[in-house]
């Protein structure tokens, strides 16, 4: 079995949005894309003080693709136009599949900013095939004990979707992806295989990892070349996140919140929403 080796590594830019702790590995300068995955903000790790203003994430609209939030440390509170909500809090995810059209919300429920408290977050962005771009949206929320975890020898893998070791992911992926983020203890290895032919994402976002012989320190996306498996080894405590897709051999075309094949369609997108047919997400309260 060949192993994955690392072929380039990306810092995550700093681009705080107001008061919140942002960091941008990807798109960035010398990655647009890994693959299926588009985008990710590492927001955090911070702590906000009582009678904070919360996170900034009022409504806004989506086409085209998946988000999904790793919720680290605080809570988030979910609203969209679809007619779901959730607060989640830390541990849990949100998978929210755009598809034709979606207006949501994310913002720190009230509890969070009367009191403040620790916050971390991780929204990363999951491209869909043409075929599945209009397809209807969805979301699933799911708290911290819902999330199916493996343990390997200093290693915590959390199975958001996809499979590994016998452990089957919280959310079935449209398009098979395998996505989770793991901890592991310094010293400690985990493998992943089957990757023959998969775009493989990993973001290092808590301590360093040695992967395929180049360190990966903190904040740094690493990207891998052809292989069947990668070994991931901690050089200290660390928590990465780690997923593997299929590639989407179509052209990508993102602005702003659309993500599509062309620019026709993004033109489209714009339209469709401006004409009301997102719907509205209202931000609650709780």
């Amino acid at each position: 079995m060949t192993s994955r080796t690392v072929t380039s590594i990306h810092p995550a830019n700093r681009d705080d949005i107001g008061d919140l702790v942002t960091r941008r590995p990807v798109p960035g300068p010398g990655v647009e894309n890994v693959g299926a995955f588009l985008f990710l903000n590492h927001h955090g790790p911070q702590t906000y003080p009582p009678n904070n203003r919360g996170l900034p994430f009022g409504p806004h609209p989506h086409r085209g693709f998946e988000t999904v939030t790793l919720i680290l440390e605080g809570e988030l509170a979910h609203t969209d136009s679809a007619g779901h909500e959730s607060i989640i809090r830390a541990g849990g995810i949100q998978w929210m599949t755009a598809g034709r059209g979606i207006v949501h919300a994310e913002v720190s429920p009230a509890g969070f900013k009367r009191d403040g408290g620790p916050m971390e977050i991780l929204q990363l962005r999951v491209n869909l095939p043409a075929r599945l771009k209009m397809t209807a949206p969805r979301y699933v929320g799911v708290q911290a004990e819902g999330i199916p975890t493996v343990e390997s020898e200093g290693a915590t893998v959390h199975l958001v979707s996809g499979e590994w070791q016998g452990g089957k992911g919280a959310v079935e992926s449209l398009t098979g992806v395998f996505l989770g983020w793991v901890a592991v203890q310094s010293g400690a290895s985990v493998t992943f295989d089957e990757l023959r032919g998969r775009d493989v994402f990993l973001y290092v976002a808590r301590g360093e990892l040695h992967v395929g012989g180049r360190q990966v320190p903190q904040f740094h996306l690493a990207q891998l070349g052809e292989g069947e498996s990668v070994t991931v080894t901690a050089t200290e405590p660390a928590l990465f996140v780690f997923g593997h897709a299929d590639p989407i051999a179509e052209p990508i075309v993102a602005h702003g919140p659309f993500v599509m094949n062309s620019v026709e369609e993004i033109r489209q997108a714009f339209a469709d929403y401006q004409a009301g047919t997102f719907g509205v997400a209202e931000i609650i309260a709780g």
